[in-house]
């Protein structure tokens, strides 16, 4: 018999799933770096939270969980912080933004 706590964790992992596929698409069709920046880091951070929390609700209350939390907030905290010190280097070191008078993105 199906448990509602492995519905609610399946529900969950699969948006996280679905999170993540649309962040790498993302990657392969944003046309510069700042949008490819923007795209995995949102979605990634998102869809790793959410299979995480998926996996934590299938566990239940138990030491693997408390593990997958501590890796949730580790996730939480360090994507954003990455994803904004990759976009500022970006900036200072002279990377293009992409706008639409410039196709390919150039300098």
């Amino acid at each position: 018999m199906i448990d509602i706590r492995e519905i609610i964790a399946v529900i969950m992992i699969a948006l996280g799933i679905l999170f993540l596929v649309i962040s790498a698409v993302g990657m392969l069709r944003l046309p510069d770096f700042y949008s490819r920046l923007h795209a995995s880091g949102n979605s990634e951070t998102l869809g790793m939270m959410l299979m995480l929390l998926g996996f934590v609700v299938y566990e239940g209350a138990n030491l693997i969980s408390f593990k997958l939390i501590f890796i949730f907030l580790f996730v939480f905290i360090g994507n954003p912080i990455g994803t904004h010190i990759l976009s500022k280097t970006a900036f200072k070191t002279g990377e293009p933004v992409w706008t639409k008078d410039k196709e390919g993105g150039g300098k």
